[in-house]
């Protein structure tokens, strides 16, 4: 279904990280944004969207919005010719897995797309999942053929007790795919990053479970051994222009991973400790199993026993080419990735060099 360029898009969750680099880029190219928060009184988060536009500030609209809310998003979505549903919890060490997690997941995006459905504006809705809909573990790439996870392969491991963040996501698509299925007005694109780092726009309090990784790499909790844990790596701007792609080109069909480096937490580390090493308490050397086994629970809640052994010294191989080939997304250096993001957390003061 068309869309034209100068159109008026929907942005949910627009404070999010991956959320506020996607209104930069549509502001950019032109697009008057319709920008939702949780709670416009939060002058913090308002400020970081309102920052994003100079001179022409009746292209940015913001909006309340909460994802727990029946027909919360109607008014934003008035006149919108696409929805960009980013708005979701990224969290791992959480104590209510349905409260946190699978409610927001789930019956936030059942609430965006009934008021899509009732939309006489809206034709297409682009939703930010991940390759946690795709996976729990890196282990699981060996199921697959040339051990590659692809779009066509859908998480059936992940449970509200076993990795319930991967769990959200994949019910979650589920459930906006089914409601896409049942009607004709709109398409449906989704974007599945994998784990997600880079910088943070200015004044922006990056909550992101993204960053708290990072900073456990650069503040010493490591010491110098790091686990050799597969994982998928790619750049928010990148993701952010994933989702520029997917809205306005015409090859954009289905879901799409987005994921620019099958790499591990080993290399993530070496790679800055080779810039930032002299400055800072970074890792890098391979922490050996025991030790990981013994205090990995300790150091994050979601480092349990079950998922040591199904991602310790497993490579994760997440396949980029439908995205390369169909959208023609080109993808950042992991080097440039890292340093920017660890770059801006010392400029946040996130970090302290020891």
């Amino acid at each position: 279904m068309k869309t034209t360029k100068k159109d008026t898009v929907l942005v949910t969750g627009a404070n999010g990280y991956v959320a506020s680099w996607l209104v930069k880029k549509l502001i950019e190219e032109g697009y008057t944004v319709h920008a939702t928060v949780r709670d416009t009184n939060n002058k913090s988060k308002v400020d970081v969207l309102k920052s994003l536009v100079k001179e022409e500030t009746n292209r940015l609209k913001i909006f309340e919005a909460d994802l727990l809310v029946n027909n919360s998003f109607n008014k934003a979505m008035k006149g919108c010719s696409v929805v960009f549903h980013t708005a979701s919890p990224f969290k791992l060490d959480i104590k209510d897995p349905k409260k946190e997690l699978i409610n927001p997941a789930l019956l936030g995006t059942e609430n965006v797309l009934n008021s899509v459905n009732n939309s006489d504006s809206v034709t297409k809705v682009v939703l930010t999942s991940s390759v946690a809909a795709m996976y729990s573990d890196a282990s699981e790439c060996l199921k697959y053929e040339n051990n590659e996870i692809t779009e066509s392969v859908w998480n059936n491991t992940a449970s509200l007790d076993y990795q319930p963040y991967s769990f959200s996501k994949t019910i979650a698509e589920k459930k906006a795919w089914e409601i896409n299925s049942k009607q004709e007005k709109w398409d449906l694109i989704v974007i599945n990053p994998s784990l997600v780092l880079g910088p943070f726009l200015n004044g922006q309090n990056v909550t992101s479970e993204s960053f708290k990784i990072l900073k456990q790499i650069g503040d010493g909790t490591f010491k110098k051994w790091i686990p050799k844990m597969g994982i998928g790596l790619v750049d928010v701007r990148d993701v952010a222009n994933a989702h520029f792609l997917a809205a306005f080109s015409k090859n954009a069909k289905g879901r799409y991973i987005t994921n620019a480096h099958n790499t591990n937490l080993l290399d993530i580390s070496k790679e800055l400790y080779s810039i930032y090493g002299k400055s800072y308490s970074i890792p890098n050397k391979p922490a050996p199993g025991w030790l990981i086994w013994l205090i990995g629970p300790l150091l994050n809640k979601a480092l349990t026993r079950k998922y040591i052994s199904n991602n310790l010294n497993h490579q994760l191989k997440a396949s980029n080419k439908k995205i390369k080939k169909e959208l023609g997304l080109e993808f950042r250096s992991m080097k440039e990735t890292l340093n920017d993001a660890f770059q801006s957390m010392i400029d946040s003061g996130a970090l302290k060099a020891k």
